[in-house]
C-alpha cells in the first residue's frame, strides 16, 4: 500500500492497466451487479434535487423505478446507499444508445447543461473502490470479470489506472493529489515496475 495524506492506496492502482472498452462489454458495468452503484451521503440529496431535470432523459422503466423506490436506496446486505435498480437488474438511470451500450442518463444532462453533476463519483471512479474509515480511506483496484475488455484494451495502450482515472480523481481529490499520485507511481514503477509509464 502507499500513503498519501489520509488516504491507503493499493499499489494495484499503479500495476494494473485499464481502458473501458464500450464496444465490447457494452456497459456492462451498468447493469450487472447485486445493487446499484455506490452514492456518498450528500449524492443522495444532489440525486433528489437534480430528479426533474433528469427524468426526460431516461427510460419510462427507470422513471418507474425511481417513482416506487425513491432516487437512492439502501444496500441490504451493508446499509449503503445505492441507486434504484430496474426489476433487480440495470440501474434506475440507465439508458441505453442506437447500439445497445449503456449510458448514464444523468451524465447526459450533464453534457446538456441541464445539471451540473456528472453522476455519482464511484461510477466515474470505477475500477477503483473507495471505503471511508474513521481514520483512513482505502482506494482499491476492483477486478471484476465484465471488465476483462478494458483490462486487454488497457495493456495494449500501456495505460495504467490511474492514468486512465485522471479526470475523477482530479474531481473528487484535487489537482494537488494528483500530481502527488503520479509521483508516487513514478517512483513505484522504478522500484518494482517494468514497461512504460
Amino acid at each position: 500500500m502507499i500513503q498519501i495524506d489520509d488516504k491507503l492506496i493499493s499499489e494495484d492502482i499503479f500495476a494494473q492497466e485499464f481502458v473501458c472498452n464500450l464496444t465490447k462489454c457494452k456497459g456492462a458495468c451498468c447493469v450487472e451487479g447485486d445493487v446499484g452503484a455506490p452514492l456518498d451521503k450528500e449524492e443522495t440529496k444532489i440525486l433528489e434535487e437534480i430528479l426533474d431535470k433528469v427524468k426526460p432523459y431516461l427510460r419510462p422503466e427507470g422513471v418507474k423505478a425511481l417513482e416506487e423506490q425513491g432516487t437512492w436506496t439502501v444496500d441490504p446486505m451493508d446499509g449503503d446507499f445505492v441507486t434504484p435498480m430496474v426489476n433487480g437488474e440495470e440501474c434506475a438511470y440507465v439508458i441505453f444508445d442506437e447500439r445497445g451500450i449503456t449510458k448514464c442518463g444523468i451524465e447526459k444532462a450533464y453534457e446538456d447543461g441541464a445539471i451540473d453533476w456528472q453522476k455519482p463519483i464511484s461510477c466515474h471512479l470505477y475500477p477503483i473502490r473507495v471505503q471511508e474509515y474513521s481514520t483512513f480511506t482505502a482506494m482499491n483496484y476492483h477486478e471484476w470479470p465484465i471488465c476483462s475488455d478494458a483490462c486487454t484494451l488497457g495493456k495494449e495502450l500501456q495505460v495504467p489506472v490511474y492514468q486512465f482515472l485522471k479526470t475523477p480523481l482530479i474531481r473528487k481529490y484535487g489537482e494537488e493529489f494528483y500530481a502527488t499520485l503520479s509521483e508516487a507511481a513514478i517512483e513505484w514503477k522504478k522500484e518494482f515496475g517494468d514497461g512504460i509509464l
